[in-house]
């Protein structure tokens, strides 16, 4: 069974930090990319960052390049999300999904407050 677990998101004033954690399990992890999207309330569901297998790569949204940073650990199945810099604008549900297995987690709650 495949599954991803999001973790770490929180409410947080605006210019603060969050890092979100994502938790794999059922795949090889290490052979596929990997993705943040998020979902703000009444929005269309947008790809924030992606990174490669090997973590030699990464790209991002412009609304968050410089301030989010995307990075993964194989040994541990894990991919995150670093998030500096938080605007009210960054509010919303953000999804771990494995890119072909095309899996998604269950979604974890960021709340920045102005």
């Amino acid at each position: 069974q495949v599954k991803l677990v999001e973790s770490g998101g929180g409410l947080v004033q605006s210019g603060g930090s969050l890092r979100l954690s994502c938790a794999a399990s059922g795949f090889t992890f290490s052979w596929f990319a990997m993705n943040w999207y998020r979902q703000a309330p009444g929005k269309e569901r947008e790809l924030v960052a992606t990174i490669t297998n090997d973590n030699r790569s990464s790209t991002y949204a412009d609304s968050v390049k410089g301030r989010f940073t995307i990075s993964r650990d194989n040994a541990k199945n894990e991919v995150y999300l670093q998030m500096n810099n938080l605007k009210p604008e960054d509010t919303a549900v953000y999804y771990c999904h494995a890119m072909i297995i095309d899996s998604w987690g269950q979604g974890a709650q960021v709340t920045v407050s102005s």
